[in-house]
Formats: C-alpha cells, sequence, structure tokens
C-alpha cells in the first residue's frame, strides 16, 4: 500500500519538474541576450558589433556566443588569427556551434591551411546533418584546393541538390565541365 502512495506521489513530481524546468540551452538564452549586438553584424555595422562583443566578452567570459559573434567580425575584418583564437574559445566553451566550425573553416581558407579547412567544414557538415549547402559547397572548396577532384565534385553536386547557386557556378569552371566533341 506505501508503495502505491509513493507512485502516486511520484508521478506528479516528475511532470512538475518536467514543465517546470527552464529547456533553452545556454546558447539560445545567450542569443537572447545579445540580441542587440547580433542586430549589430545583421545591419552590416561591424565595427559597432565588435565593439559590443568585445565588451560582452569581457562582462562574460564563458559565453561561447560572445566569442563566436566577435570572431565573425574579426573574420569579417580579416584579423584571421584574433578571429581564430576567438572561434577556437567559443568551440572550446560550446562544442555545438556548427556556425563556428564554418567560420574556423574560412580562417583556414584564408591563410592557405586547406586541411586544417576541410577537417572544420567537415564537422560543420556533420553539425548541420548534411542539410547546409553552404557548409558542404565550402567542403568542397577545400577538397578542390588539395586536389581531390572527384569529392569535390561530389560535395558540389551535393550542395546544388540543396539549391546552392554559387556550386552550379563551380561546377562550370574547369577542372569540371565536360568537354563534349562534335564529330
Amino acid at each position: 500500500m506505501e508503495i502505491c502512495l509513493i507512485v502516486l506521489l511520484f508521478i506528479p513530481y516528475l511532470f512538475l519538474k518536467y514543465y517546470f524546468t527552464d529547456h533553452e540551452t545556454k546558447a539560445e538564452k545567450d542569443l537572447a541576450r545579445f540580441k542587440e549586438g547580433i542586430e549589430l553584424l545583421q545591419n552590416k555595422k561591424f565595427e559597432q558589433a565588435f565593439n559590443y562583443f568585445d565588451q560582452q566578452v569581457k562582462n562574460h567570459p564563458k559565453s561561447a556566443t560572445a566569442y563566436a559573434y566577435r570572431g565573425k567580425c574579426n573574420l569579417h575584418d580579416e584579423n584571421f588569427y584574433s578571429a581564430l583564437y576567438d572561434l577556437s574559445q567559443a568551440i572550446s566553451f560550446d562544442n555545438t556551434l556548427a556556425e563556428c566550425y564554418i567560420d574556423k573553416g574560412k580562417v583556414h581558407l584564408a591563410l592557405y591551411e586547406f586541411g586544417e579547412a576541410f577537417r572544420e567544414f567537415d564537422k560543420a557538415v556533420w553539425f548541420f546533418r548534411n542539410e547546409n549547402p553552404e557548409a558542404i559547397r565550402l567542403r568542397g572548396l577545400a577538397r578542390l584546393r588539395m586536389q581531390q577532384f572527384v569529392q569535390s565534385e561530389r560535395d558540389f553536386l551535393r550542395a546544388m541538390e540543396l539549391g546552392d547557386e554559387d556550386s552550379r557556378y563551380i561546377l562550370s569552371q574547369a577542372p569540371f565541365y565536360k568537354v563534349e566533341f562534335k564529330q
């Protein structure tokens, strides 16, 4: 009898605990907290956005989102080593931020580190579950720079299937275009 009473009290406890628990991730909370700076970045006010996120990194030194957006600002300003540091910090705090892997791969591409760029883009493709055409196209570009033509063509075709027009253009260029000879 006591067991039935305990079970009857335990079920409502679990029910209430589930509905009153905060289910937002730290990254989702940070996105809401840093909305002002994200809007600056979207409006292409990069210097103001950098100053905003620089201040946020000082205020919240363990915020992956603040580091990620400051890294985006550094990437835009072509401060590649600072961007690499910020993006690495962001990934060390939250390794599920797929956009960080794309931005970090772009930094490695700009520094002509194609193997590292490929690894970062490959992680981004994995986190996006092979559904982000930009990540797939950039992975194809890294493979192209490493002379892996067959694999890069496969990536460009997949990105094109997902609607990426840049991949269509790349496939129309050498070494991918198919020459047809008329007899």
